[in-house]
């Protein structure tokens, strides 16, 4: 077969085939517990039941595959984990009809679930337990939409393999855990008991992912024995060699390197459903090594490792994220599992880390242009400026992607921390934005921050106007306050108790998750987790870091803007007039709206008046975040970023006083408002630039860029000018939609003949035409920049 034949046929079936839920992996689940529950302790048990699903889950090689294995029965089936959060027959039945991000739910699924599952999980599962347990001032903030949870649904996610995954197999891991047991202490170490838990059960789930690993040899031999092209009979022959070898053992050439990490990847998520897909982390550099010795020896060709890459793109493109439901569903509305892959960047010893695998993974992102993968280029000062113009010139292809991290600050942020040099540099960026050492950090985000909700908290002195519900502290009417300052002050104070009731979650939240949700296979890989004896979710990594994410900042300074230019300086609106007719949702107050929208200074202008405004509210946010205890004995840090939380977040917030009208989306990342930034790209990244990035996991800057700007290299130059600017201001991440709002809108009134339009929406890109109307609306809405 042809090599770009293979391929195109195998990304055409990935890209239309319609994602379905599968009930197997939630009947083996409810199968093995009900047989098992309280006969082992929770890590063997997990293990154990992980065993269960290796042994027993359907085996899929499709034709022509040179990677092979999928986390459902076939591609595009979607498994369920009914352990965290059991969905009701409604939820299915709605999953099944959603006009968009739907998945095809058949008859035998709702009868699997009616049958086992529900009557099995209700009261069990991990959510029931987490809200039952929570306060009921915790509940109504999250009901009112002051932030969301990630664990409610999914497990702790963000999660990023090292090198040691390139380096052994998993016969070297099992040796590491058994000297780990042989040297337990049980008469003075008084957790030895439970360090033997966790390690037998790591071996358990070691053994596992071996033999998942067996089966799909097995049947690659079978398959052999009865296929009549020569050709595809030595690839599946090859194939079973491979899954004999990797991963039980370490990679020896670039297909078995591929194919060991995509055997990692599946066992993470079949084991749990992280928010966050597993991620490979330096990818260009974990696989160099291997594709240069085998160029070298004339085994592989650089075609023949573009092949394996657009093979492993496929697969990954092959596993959507699982369902999800109610408000989680509407913070992250996709089908993108956020498997972000990282080029570029730095060596361990600091210096340029672009090499040729790095060209070729931007080429196949290029070529094969899929929802998954995406992928990101970390740009240091040590980079050359013909690596960040390769990527910019994938970018101006429209898809969104690879969005442009500063490598430089990553590290920067992770020292700050408290990394080691090293581990800083060999980190990067995983899901959105958000930042981590490899393959050595439980970086586990608790949830979205809702900063512009408390403002209009504050603003209703505690109470919560959609429902009238007493939610925040009594800090004053803000008639009455006779500075901006003092106003400020009253926002820091509901801040402060919001912050200090979603920390006191955050216990709650993971404390089940140490206890009753330990993942032994992932504990495996992620280093310092067997010399500890710990799991990843107790605290096993080197570093434990939690992250809250706070969205709105483009919004909660142009509101906290015109409240301080209109009310208190220039003295032309009283606060009660502002307040009625933010009640009213400006309805009759037209001429106090244009003046709040126009003649306001607004961010994104490199307007200090409001750039400051900006500074002040991020510093009070980090101040009363960052370094906070953490479950698993880390620390709490900060991110800005919102996945699509931003239109959910908006829909439960009133009209603001920077002129937004009730329900409208609020800004996204650090963005500036949707059409507020109004002097060029320039100024945008001198007013983001003003943000300390240093003191973030993560920020999110999206812009939004005319294709005419790109159509020469001219056009690409001035692009690596602006990027490099940002950067050197401190910028920690940047991201471009090269299209123009007309396209959007025939896309809107023609979705079949667009279907491949790929768009970013916040930290990830996806297909236009499956995202919700608001969410359209939105990122029409955004600034398209005409001229530099």
């Amino acid at each position: 077969m042809d090599v770009r034949e293979r391929v195109r046929r195998l990304r055409e079936e990935s890209v239309s085939r319609e994602p379905t839920i599968s009930a197997e992996r939630a009947v083996l689940m409810t199968r093995f517990y009900r047989e098992n529950l309280g006969k082992y302790s929770y890590p063997v048990l997990r293990a154990m039941a992980f065993k269960y699903l290796c042994e027993h889950k359907t085996i899929y090689i499709g034709p022509d595959e040179l990677i092979v294995g999928e986390r459902g029965p076939a591609p595009k089936a979607v498994p369920t984990y009914p352990e965290l959060t059991c969905h009701s027959l409604e939820d299915l039945r709605i999953l099944d009809s959603r006009p968009r991000t739907w998945y095809r739910v058949g008859p035998e699924v709702l009868e699997a679930y009616e049958r086992e599952v529900i009557p099995f999980w209700r009261g069990r599962s991990l959510r029931d337990k987490i809200f039952e347990a929570l306060p009921r001032e915790w509940k109504d903030a999250y009901e009112a939409g002051i932030w969301t949870e990630f664990m409610e649904q999914r497990a702790p996610g963000h999660t990023c393999g090292g090198d040691n995954i390139f380096r052994k197999g998993l016969s070297d891991f099992k040796r590491e855990i058994d000297e780990a047991l042989s040297s337990l202490d049980f008469e003075g170490d008084p957790e030895a008991f439970d360090k033997r838990e966790e390690l037998l059960a790591m071996r358990i789930a070691a053994d596992a992912a071996i033999t998942f690993a067996r089966r799909h040899a097995q049947l690659a031999r079978r398959m052999a024995e009865e296929e009549r092209d020569e050709r595809r009979r030595r690839e599946l022959l090859r194939i079973a060699e491979i899954c004999e070898w990797v991963p039980e053992h370490a990679p020896r050439d670039f297909w078995e390197a591929v194919q060991a990490y995509w055997f990692y990847h599946l066992a993470v998520i079949t084991e749990l459903n992280g928010w966050d897909a597993f991620n490979p982390g330096r990818f260009d550099q974990h696989l160099l090594p291997f594709y240069r010795r085998d160029l070298a020896s004339g085994a592989l060709t650089r075609e023949d490792a573009k092949e394996i890459l657009e093979c492993f793109w496929v697969k990954v493109n092959n596993h959507p994220a699982p369902p999800k439901v109610g408000v989680t569903a509407a913070e992250s509305g996709t089908y993108n599992d956020f498997t972000n892959i990282n080029i570029g960047g730095l060596t361990p010893e600091g210096e340029d880390g672009v090499n040729e695998v790095s060209y070729l993974l931007l080429e196949v992102a290029d070529e094969m242009h899929t929802l998954q993968p995406q992928c990101n280029v970390q740009l240091s000062r040590r980079n050359s400026d013909e690596f960040l113009k390769a990527a910019l010139r994938v970018i101006r292809k429209g898809y969104g992607y690879p969005s442009i991290f500063n490598a430089d600050a990553v590290v920067e942020e992770l020292l700050r921390q408290g990394k080691d040099l090293v581990d800083a540099r060999m980190g990067g960026c995983s899901g959105c934005v958000e930042t981590g050492a490899f393959g050595k950090e439980a970086y586990i985000l608790s949830g979205y921050f809702n900063l512009v909700k408390v403002l209009e908290i504050t603003l209703n002195d505690g109470v919560d106007p959609r429902t009238g519900k007493l939610v925040g502290l009594r800090t004053g009417d803000p008639r009455g306050f006779s500075s901006f300052d003092e106003l400020f002050s009253a926002w820091e104070r509901q801040l402060s108790y919001f912050v200090d009731l979603k920390i006191k979650g955050n216990f709650v939240v993971q404390g089940f998750y140490e206890r009753e949700m330990p993942a032994p296979f992932l504990s495996i890989i992620i280093e310092d987790c067997i010399k500890k004896g710990k799991d990843y979710n107790a605290g096993g990594a080197r570093y434990n870091t939690t992250y809250i994410q706070g969205v709105g900042i483009g919004t909660l300074t142009d509101s906290l803007s015109a409240i301080k230019h209109h009310v208190f300086e220039e003295r032309n609106l009283t606060m009660e007039e502002l307040l009625s007719a933010l009640s009213r949702n400006f309805e009759g107050c037209e001429g106090i709206r244009a003046m709040l929208l126009n003649r306001t200074p607004r961010y994104g202008n490199d307007d200090d008046r409001a750039d400051s405004i900006m500074r002040r509210a991020f510093e009070a946010f980090f101040r009363l975040v960052d370094g906070r205890p953490a479950p698993r004995g880390g620390r709490h840090h900060v991110d800005m970023l919102p996945t699509t939380v931003h239109i959910y977040f908006g829909s439960v917030t009133g009209a603001t006083p920077d002129g937004r009208l009730s329900g409208a989306p609020q800004s996204e990342g650090i963005s500036p408002v949707q059409g507020a930034d109004r002097r060029g790209p320039t100024a945008v990244v001198l007013s983001a630039g003003k943000m300390d990035h240093v003191k973030t996991g993560g920020t999110l800057l999206n812009m939004k860029l005319s294709p005419r700007l790109l159509e020469d290299e001219e056009g690409i130059s001035k692009l690596a000018h602006l990027v490099r600017t940002y950067f050197r201001l401190g910028g920690h991440h940047v991201q471009f939609n090269v299209v123009t709002a007309e396209v959007l809108r025939e896309a809107q009134r023609n979705p079949q003949e667009h279907r491949g339009l790929l768009v970013r929406v916040a930290g990830y890109s996806d297909y236009f035409c499956d995202i919700g109307r608001e969410l359209q609306e939105e990122i029409i809405s955004r600034t398209e920049h005409d001229s530099w």
